[in-house]
């Protein structure tokens, strides 16, 4: 098995970007005042920017927004960020449905982007994007932010080693309970917000990015099955992870899916297996990636990071985080010492300093782009064919 070099068409962006100018201090626009945008603000600054505005769903909103996070500028619409020239980053972290159309009008008035995803609805109008920042000679971030987990890297650095051999098996699963109850709900339950796939859109996405990076495979065909187990919800009002729809909020049918099952074969034949839920009691973020080869198995749970299990014919190991002693990329990504807990916010930290570093030139090891949203578009794609169709569909690409 080929060690793993990452989707190798994912440095194409940014390699383009080798001989930009050095941009020393970033500044940046948000587009949205969500949690994940909370996230987004919290990163930037982390990683040196200046967040100097934001947008949010209303001119109300956005001024909030801006007093809460102590941002100077609350924009009234996308056409003043746009116009902004002191924006060099829009970090687009709107409902799903615009994501297309605000990262595009970025890119073209020269804006380089970091875009939640899916970066698009389906794999056409995510293309176009791609096709977009690489016509506009910007960069195109997108954040799987999983991968940037140093006991991730360390788990991809054994794989490029060799260590576990020929693979036998990958499976895992993405569970989460934040939709059980019938009375939560969030844009995302909307297909005209969120987009057809709502479970493997959000969290499946980041499940197959990670066991194709890691374990340096292609996913060449997928038998998917969906399953919508709450069928009426309050109508989408309140916020993702809220709790809280708005009052007045009426039953309206369901249509995207709660949970998903997917088979899959990799190019090299060899059998994926993963379980996607939103309605698991009792999992508020658990991503299990269990890799399994001739010669040893590993796994890695998100939420425990901070380790590492191996598997041998005769015996176990746990890998702990350890800068002194891990791969340098685990090193790398580790903020502070052994034995203090790192978790999602400093993934988080860790890619937006990568995005940043590629507006010098630099090439950052496994920054996810444009492109990566691409794949990812099509692997959704893949699967509510499949589901539709009940039959293994081919994973363009």
């Amino acid at each position: 098995m080929a060690a793993p070099t990452g989707h190798t068409r994912t440095t194409r962006v940014t390699e383009t970007h080798v001989r930009r100018p050095r941009i020393p201090r970033p500044r940046v626009a948000v587009l949205g005042a969500g949690m994940i945008a909370r996230v987004h603000v919290r990163s930037a600054r982390a990683a040196g920017a200046d967040v100097v505005g934001i947008l949010a769903s209303s001119p109300e909103r956005s001024r909030a927004a801006a007093r809460n996070w102590q941002i100077d500028a609350a924009y009234p619409d996308v056409d003043a960020v746009l116009s902004d020239d002191r924006i060099d980053v829009v970090h687009i972290c709107t409902p799903n449905h615009l994501h297309v159309a605000q990262a595009r009008d970025a890119l073209l008035a020269g804006k380089h982007v970091v875009c939640e995803k899916p970066i698009a609805t389906s794999a056409a109008e995510a293309q176009l994007l791609a096709d977009t920042a690489e016509a506009a000679d910007r960069i195109a971030t997108v954040p799987f932010v999983y991968r940037y987990h140093p006991m991730v890297r360390e788990l991809r650095a054994r794989v490029a080693a060799g260590d576990f051999g020929p693979w036998q098996l990958l499976h895992g699963s993405y569970l989460q309970d934040w939709l059980l109850p019938p009375e939560s709900t969030s844009w995302r339950v909307d297909p005209a917000a969120g987009g057809p796939s709502r479970a493997f859109a959000d969290i499946g996405s980041h499940w197959f990015d990670l066991v194709e990076w890691v374990a340096g495979v292609r996913i060449a065909e997928v038998l998917a099955e969906t399953a919508t187990t709450v069928a009426e919800r309050l109508e989408p009002g309140g916020p993702t992870f809220s709790g809280e729809p708005l009052a007045g909020s009426v039953r309206v049918p369901v249509t995207t899916e709660d949970a998903v099952g997917v088979l899959g074969r990799t190019t090299d034949g060899v059998l994926v297996s993963t379980t996607v839920s939103q309605v698991s009691a009792g999992r508020k973020n658990r991503l299990w990636l269990e890799l399994d080869g001739a010669d040893a198995s590993a796994v890695f749970d998100q939420e425990l990071p901070e380790s590492l299990w191996l598997g041998y014919g005769n015996r176990t190991e746990t890998v702990v985080r350890d800068p002194t002693s891990n791969s340098r990329e685990a090193a790398r990504l580790s903020l502070v010492p052994a034995g203090h807990a790192q978790g999602y916010l400093e993934c988080f930290e860790n890619f937006v300093k990568d995005s940043y570093a590629a507006l010098r030139g630099e090439v950052p090891d496994g920054l996810p782009t444009v492109l990566d949203g691409v794949r990812s578009a099509r692997l959704v794609d893949a699967v509510l064919a499949s589901a539709d169709r009940r039959t293994w569909t081919t994973v363009p690409g």
